[in-house]
């Protein structure tokens, strides 16, 4: 070993470039920004989506569809689900949209609607904003009450 071959440890020296330290570091002057223009000046940020002047892909797709503003938006909640709140004993009796906020199944400001999946052996007077039509069977047919808030 010679003072003529010795070389630092693989991946100790990174090659960075140092920018704008005088033109004797070779990245002086315009500082690897070119001439002129908006990516040469401090504080240049492109929107998101920009293609350089070309119409950027989200105006070129064609549109289509209808979005109703008045949709009415549910959080559907089956009937198996219900029953387990019967079995592990956090509702009995009354199922309000209260109690299903406290037992975590809802938010405060959704609707509600019930419906039919699974068996429910459980005698229940349900307060919900909905209800499919096999959930209200279901309910009824064990004694149990569906009411429409």
């Amino acid at each position: 070993m010679s003072l003529n071959n010795l070389k630092p440890a693989e991946g100790s020296v990174k090659n960075t470039k140092r920018i704008a330290r005088g033109e004797g570091s070779g990245h002086g002057g315009t500082s690897t920004r070119g001439h002129k223009g908006a990516k040469s000046r401090s504080g240049y940020k492109s929107k998101i989506g920009f293609e350089g002047g070309q119409m950027p892909l989200q105006r070129r797709v064609p549109k289509f569809g209808f979005k109703n503003p008045n949709r009415v938006e549910y959080n559907g909640i089956n009937l198996d689900t219900l029953q387990s709140l019967v079995d592990n004993g956090k509702i009995s009796g009354d199922l309000t949209v209260q109690s299903l906020i406290d037992n975590g199944l809802i938010a405060k400001n959704d609707r509600v609607k019930i419906l039919g999946r699974g068996e429910l052996t459980a005698k229940l007077n349900v307060e919900a904003h909905a209800f499919s039509a096999s959930a209200k069977a279901a309910i009824e047919a064990q004694g149990g009450e569906a009411k429409t808030v």
